[in-house]
């Protein structure tokens, strides 16, 4: 369906218009360092929630990720209630007060700032920085991708024009702007999203003859599930995957572990508990970022499935054939085949918002990490502060350009899987560390390097060398050793965060045992209660409270 191109071009305006004037007033608010990469520490929760969840949930998830369940099946929904369950309730309750709290006591403005001064080492910084900015263009990139995939459907315009214009809107602002204009800008996408995704969910609904008659026909759509499909455990589009099944380990060890167990890794994600006021801001954000969440994934997947009921009655055909085999395109042809013109305009807004939010936190994610953690900490030893905004600027630069660089080589279907190869790769690293940081003070500074260093490598050997989803396409284990993966049988579907992360928490437990623990005064610093946290500690004695407040 073409859309109205004047309808189409005041619909842009308007939106452009309201983004730039948001990110203007992020900007006024705090340019100095600080403010530049923390939003000054006032964020008010419902911004926090709905930054935290627009920067989380992007086109890689309504296009990428819906575009999987059209293919495997509503058994995605399992990853809707790990993405609330984890990463809002856990990440909000239990693990943003203490990272709140702590990156104050020690003075962290970027994530891996605050895991390196929590191990007093300025090797964790660096490494944590150079490991973000290596690999999260990948992640980026997929953004990009489905960003231009929807643009190149919509408006019938050149992949790789739809790229070029939509990352010059990003730059545009974050690079200027900071994080705050960067969560001012994602709180106001956020809630064009959800209006988006709302009409999606009851328009698709109406169309396809209601809740129980849409979902009815899908289960009787079984028989349809090509035979490649079935050999790999298919049982249908509203049933589980076959236990044990390629896909089933696929929908269960990558998808649904490894983003949703992932999302506690993020650095993008995990800064956004330091720039909120109070501890009680965070809870309060639950009940902002759960519904988000639901509303988000929650229908990309479910529509994502149902598009298969659509295509069917319309051309007789499945997802998976009307788009070619390309997962990435599903999504973007139901939207611009099945819904009203009009709605086509406003849901690529919807889109475009979904992927400049999250597309914002990771440029500016990986500017932070080059320009204050990797050059100005690791290479410069903490001098030459006064130069951290402008190498974090031109960091975002960079880092936009090499991500840009990606999305025109990467393969298709690829939007996904890049997502689930750096969340895992961000849990291997990060996850069992950051739990040591918050929650055992006797995690040392070589437990912790340790475990980032082997969580890593861990990591990437065996997404290079015995997972076949990504060793099989790099070729390099073939080149090297003469066959696809270095393992066979069940050890080929099993995805790197079941390996690689046990491993790392098992390393850090282990040298954390048998090296020397922090100094209590240190311990005292970083976990100490802040003055303004009294209130949420009542249920405490008073004398109890001035001891850890005094720390004597």
């Amino acid at each position: 369906m073409a859309v109205n191109t004047s309808t189409l071009i005041l619909f842009v305006l308007i939106y452009l218009a309201a983004t730039f004037y948001v990110a203007r007033l992020g900007y006024k608010k705090n340019s100095q360092t600080d403010g530049y990469m923390l939003a000054g520490r006032q964020v008010h929760p419902a911004i926090m929630a709905l930054s935290y969840g627009a920067a989380f949930i992007s086109t890689s998830a309504i296009i990428g990720f819906g575009g999987v369940a059209a293919s495997l099946g509503m058994g995605l929904l399992w990853l809707v209630f790990m993405n609330i369950f984890f990463g809002i309730f856990i990440a909000f309750v239990v693990f943003g007060p203490r990272t709140r709290r702590m990156g104050l006591n020690l003075g962290s403005i970027t994530y891996p700032e605050f895991i390196g001064k929590r191990f007093q080492s300025r090797f964790i910084q660096g490494f944590s920085g150079l490991l973000i900015a290596v690999f999260m263009p990948l992640y980026a990139a997929s953004v990009l991708i489905g960003a231009g995939r929807f643009l190149e459907t919509t408006l019938g315009i050149d992949y790789n024009l739809a790229l070029l214009i939509f990352t010059i809107i990003i730059a545009s602002y974050v690079i200027k702007g900071g994080l705050l204009s960067v969560m001012y800008v994602d709180a106001m996408q956020g809630t064009l999203m959800l209006l988006g995704m709302a009409f999606l969910l009851v328009f698709t609904y109406s169309k396809l003859g209601g809740v129980v008659g849409a979902h009815q026909a899908l289960t009787d759509m079984a028989n349809l599930v090509p035979q490649a499909l079935v050999d790999q455990g298919h049982r249908g589009w509203t049933a589980m995957p076959a236990f044990g099944s390629p896909i089933w380990w696929t929908m269960i060890s990558t998808i649904t572990l490894g983003v949703g167990i992932g999302v506690l890794a993020q650095p993008q994600l995990a800064v956004r508990f330091m720039t909120v006021k109070d501890d009680r801001s965070l809870k309060r954000a639950v009940l902002v970022g759960g519904p988000f969440i639901l509303m988000m994934a929650g229908v990309a997947y479910v529509v994502g499935a149902l598009s298969n009921v659509y295509f069917y009655r319309t051309s007789g055909m499945i997802s998976l054939q009307v788009s070619g085999g390309n997962t990435d395109l599903i999504m973007p042809l139901f939207l611009n085949q099945a819904m009203p013109e009009t709605f086509v305009a406003l849901f690529m807004l919807s889109l475009l918002a979904a992927a400049m939010s999250t597309a914002a936190a990771q440029f500016h994610t990986m500017g932070t990490s080059i320009g204050h953690d990797f050059y100005q900490q690791g290479l410069m030893n903490g001098k030459s502060t006064g130069s951290t905004v402008h190498a974090t600027k031109i960091g975002i630069a960079f880092t936009i350009l090499v991500s840009v660089a990606l999305a025109y080589i990467l393969p298709v279907s690829i939007i996904a899987r890049a997502t689930a190869m750096f969340m895992g790769l961000c849990t291997a690293a990060f996850l069992p560390l950051y739990i040591g940081a918050l929650f055992w003070k006797r995690t040392t500074r070589a437990g912790a390097t340790a475990s980032l260093v082997i969580g890593s490598l861990s990591s990437l050997f065996w997404l290079v060398f015995i997972h076949a989803k990504e060793a099989v396409p790099l070729g390099i284990c073939q080149a090297i050793f003469g066959k696809e993966t270095l393992l066979t049988g069940t050890w080929t579907l099993v995805d790197p965060i079941l390996v690689a992360t046990p491993l790392s928490l098992f390393t850090l437990i282990v040298i954390s045992l048998m090296t020397v623990p922090p100094s209590a005064e240190f311990l005292k610093r970083a976990y100490r209660l802040r003055f303004e946290d009294e209130e949420e500690e009542m249920s405490e004695p008073a004398s109890h409270k001035a001891t850890e407040l005094t720390g004597v």
